[in-house]
């Protein structure tokens, strides 16, 4: 197949504005001289049936029109196809959602012209692909992945999508005051660390949560995970210390340990207690998980 690119395009993204901005769109590809084609999702996860059925028709470049969560879902749909190596898939962006957390780390504009004209460009970069193995389910993530209480917000922050960028601090107020914090034990490093902890963070980019800087970032693909594991802060740390949430100071804090590996072991002590999981900003499931890295797994474009 000659070099053509497949648009998966999440027709929810946009904050109720898709159709202008959908327009928009075309209209840049056409001036770019970009040779496409396109699909428009349509049901939970359907990102990764398409991916599927691109890729068995010849498809290497790929891009996502959405937000985070769009993303997510075609980087599980390229990690679990059998076609072709996953390093041979280029992925291209343009931000459509409401976070758009690992946009951030590359510095791509969330303006419609330039990130085509990115696209165009093609400067691209090899990034880690994470992996998150649960008792019943498992999934693949290409930005920041948590248990506790950020997967808690994430479960609440589905719930309260309606209100927009507000969401992140709604859900997170929600988090503060009826999360129970629980006792983790992690094997890291061939250690086995046991603590009662907010959460424990796994990244391999820099941003979640809407901009928040909560790991100790390095490198997207020095094939380590940089992992934080926040323990008993309250809410009056978190309110003093809440600039440092945004600019990573917060990894500083006497009560926040952050380590280098490239894989993780975590088991919450309490298993009835419903621990939740989430990666890029989606619900994964619950309970004990093993994390390891696929180093260099995928191409993206990135502004150089």
């Amino acid at each position: 197949m000659t070099k053509s690119w497949f648009l998966i395009v999440n027709p929810t993204a946009g904050n109720g504005n898709f159709n202008k901005l959908w327009l928009e769109i075309k209209h840049e590809l056409k001036i770019q001289q970009i040779e496409y084609s396109f699909v428009l999702t349509n049901y939970h996860k359907h990102e990764i049936d398409l991916v599927h059925e691109a890729i068995n028709k010849g498809y290497k470049h790929i891009i996502s029109v959405g937000g985070d969560g769009t993303l997510h879902h075609i980087i599980n749909g390229i990690m679990t196809q059998n076609e072709v190596e996953s390093n041979q898939i280029t992925v291209g962006i343009i931000p459509l959602g409401t976070g758009n957390d690992w946009i951030k780390t590359y510095n791509i504009s969330k303006n419609i012209k330039e990130a085509i004209l990115l696209i165009k460009k093609e400067n691209t970069v090899y990034q880690d692909i994470g992996f998150l193995q649960l008792k019943n389910t498992s999934a693949y993530f290409n930005n920041v992945a948590g248990i506790g209480y950020d997967g808690y917000v994430v479960n609440k922050l589905n719930k309260l999508k309606r209100f927009g960028p507000v969401a992140y601090l709604l859900s997170g107020i929600a988090g503060l005051i009826f999360y129970k914090k629980t006792t983790f034990t992690i094997a890291i490093n061939n250690q086995i660390v046991s603590t009662k902890c907010l959460m424990t963070l796994f990244g391999i980019c820099k941003y979640s949560g809407g901009g928040m800087q909560l790991t100790d970032y390095k490198s997207p693909n020095d094939g380590l995970l940089d992992v934080s594991i926040v323990k008993n802060l309250t809410f009056l740390n978190l309110l003093f210390n809440l600039p440092k949430l945004y600019n990573g100071l917060i990894t500083k804090h006497k009560k926040v340990n952050t380590y280098l590996s490239n894989e993780l072991l975590i088991t919450p002590q309490n298993i009835e207690q419903s621990i939740y999981i989430q990666a890029d900003g989606e619900l994964i499931g619950t309970g004990k998980v093993k994390v390891t890295l696929c180093k260099e797994a995928i191409r993206f474009v990135i502004n150089s």
